[in-house]
């Protein structure tokens, strides 16, 4: 990656009393990926620490009131005037009912076996899926990613 600034952008895996986690659609009121699902989340304030922003952002985009349980994992990428790391948690649903902001145009709970059924931003594909196919009672085909370390949840993974 280039001598560019770094930013901070945190996204949930937000389960709801069924374990099924929530994904969102981007809306052509995006600048990219419009069309493609993703987990609830966005970019971390100035002076903001990463949990605050992403309660904030989840309740921004979703209307969900939610409670950080565990870490997914971590990827990077480059835009073209700066550095992204992506911080990505588990969430527990603590309160409310999915009401979606201008950014996203639909949702969906599902079990971590029917996320490769949807398509993702590039920068979050391989985590997400990645990321489920470490999951308990997975039987989703193909290896994890070699930094992949499951743990007592689900996983912690860091791609890059």
């Amino acid at each position: 990656m280039s001598e560019k600034p770094w930013g901070l952008a945190v996204k949930a895996a937000i389960y709801d009393q069924h374990e099924r986690c929530l994904l969102v659609r981007r809306s052509a009121h995006n600048h990219n990926f419009i069309g493609l699902w993703e987990w609830p989340g966005g970019k971390v304030d100035p002076g903001e620490d990463f949990a605050t922003g992403l309660q904030r952002e989840a309740a921004e985009e979703t209307g969900l009131t939610i409670e950080l349980t565990g870490l997914v994992g971590t990827t990077a990428f480059e835009m073209p005037k700066i550095n992204v790391v992506i911080l990505c948690m588990e969430a527990r649903l603590i309160g409310g009912t999915v009401k979606l902001g201008d950014e996203h145009d639909a949702f969906a709970w599902v079990p971590l076996s029917d996320l490769p059924r949807y398509q993702y931003p590039p920068p979050v594909a391989k985590l997400m899926l990645a990321y489920a196919r470490c999951a308990p009672g997975s039987n989703m085909p193909g290896p994890t990613h070699s930094t992949t370390a499951c743990t007592k949840r689900h996983s912690s993974i860091r791609l890059s």
